[in-house]
């Protein structure tokens, strides 16, 4: 029998009970807002850094079990058996931290509909996505909410009776849930979500990566700056607003909703040409790491190109 690696042991365990032994730091670390890399850190903390590889690592040797089967897969089973808790809940929605394999728990009643969110964006995997072990006395539908991209697929369920338990499995673009099903006469859950720690984990990093990057970029000395450009050419959506420099760059100016797919290849006028050059992307700029006289944004469309031209005032020809 193959058994979970330390990592997705951890996280398991941690959403059952994890988080009421923790120390008063660790847990003031996840609930208060703390800098970006200090956030990511905590969540590698209670959950196992962010995977970048299988959760699972292959075991060479199991040691051999001697209780009978049926024992030692409802010990498994209770293991990793999430409950809801108070201290999880947003309004009547119980918000749980997602871990692969975890099995959630879910209570619902005759006459009331428990809605099961999955994440913005995410969607059910074509047929066969959802699978319940008893599809005859629970009833189970899909619904969307938002649009674009957050746009939201939920689950809805009900029970016909009160003394009911199946289990059901929904199949995402992202993801797998495994979920057991309880009826109850009196007490259901009115809604389900999730927290992804992974996910925020790797968004924060992106985050890090991004603004360190952007921090490592030469500042731009406005004393400096030279606004002596003048752009003609053909009215196309590309067709920038301004050019300027810092002495050493040169800065090409586009609107705010320029696409950035849709921008053209620069070329330079030089004295045997023109000449293809490299630029870089900063939001609505294209940074040129050089000054020149005449630049051309050019597109090849159909008989005739399109081609606007940032001229420097003061250039020869």
């Amino acid at each position: 029998m193959k058994r979970l690696a330390p990592t997705a042991l951890t996280a398991v365990l941690a959403l059952g009970g994890c988080v009421a032994n923790a120390s008063p730091a660790l847990i003031a670390a996840t609930l208060s807002p703390p800098a970006p890399q200090a956030k990511a850190e905590a969540i590698d903390t209670l959950f196992g850094a962010v995977a970048t590889g299988p959760v699972l690592t292959p075991i060479a040797a199991t040691i051999a079990d001697p209780r009978p089967p049926e024992v030692r897969i409802q010990d498994a089973n209770a293991s990793a058996r999430v409950e809801p808790a108070r201290l999880d809940y947003d309004q009547s929605s119980q918000v749980y931290m997602f871990a692969p394999h975890a099995l959630y728990q879910v209570y619902a009643s005759p006459g009331r509909v428990t809605d099961i969110a999955l994440q913005p964006g995410e969607t059910l995997s074509g047929a066969g996505a959802i699978a319940a072990g008893d599809t005859v006395r629970w009833i189970i539908g899909e619904s969307v909410s938002g649009a674009g991209a957050e746009m939201r697929a939920h689950i809805l369920i009900k029970p016909t009776r009160p003394d009911l338990t199946t289990n059901l499995i929904l199949h995402t673009d992202r993801r797998t849930y495994l979920l057991e099903l309880q009826a109850r006469p009196d007490v259901y859950m009115a809604s389900i979500a999730w927290r992804y720690p992974q996910d925020e984990a790797l968004a924060l990093r992106r985050a890090d990566a991004a603004r360190d990057a952007l921090a490592q970029e030469p500042q731009i000395d406005l004393a400096s700056l030279n606004f002596e450009y003048r752009i003609v050419g053909d009215a196309v959506p590309w067709k920038p607003l301004r050019a300027f420099d810092d002495g050493a760059r040169v800065f090409i100016e586009f609107s705010d909703d320029i696409d950035q797919a849709t921008l053209p290849p620069l070329f330079l006028h030089t004295e045997d040409g023109a000449a293809l050059v490299n630029y870089r992307i900063q939001g609505r700029r294209l940074l040129v790491d050089r000054l020149f006289d005449i630049a051309e944004l050019r597109l090849v469309e159909g008989r005739r190109d399109q081609v606007v031209q940032i001229r420097r005032a003061d250039a020869r020809r």
